[in-house]
């Protein structure tokens, strides 16, 4: 789970990418780690919420979404 401090410091770290000193090795491996962190829980976030998404059809049935094969 991404917590708001760890939010916070994605952002603080992408403020001083854009500063002439820019970052060090370390915090651009640190920027990358958090980075890939955030984008596996927005994955997760929604294939949770894709996974509890009902259609219902114009006959009123209701089917959960599938996979496309």
């Amino acid at each position: 789970m991404i917590t708001k401090e760890k939010i916070d410091r994605i952002n603080a770290l992408a403020h001083k990418a854009k500063t002439p000193q820019g970052l060090t090795p370390e915090e651009l491996a640190e920027r990358d780690a958090l980075r890939k962190e955030y984008l596996a829980a927005i994955r997760a976030n929604l294939t949770a919420q894709l996974d509890n998404t009902v259609v219902v059809t114009p006959d009123g049935k209701r089917r959960p979404l599938r996979p496309k094969s």
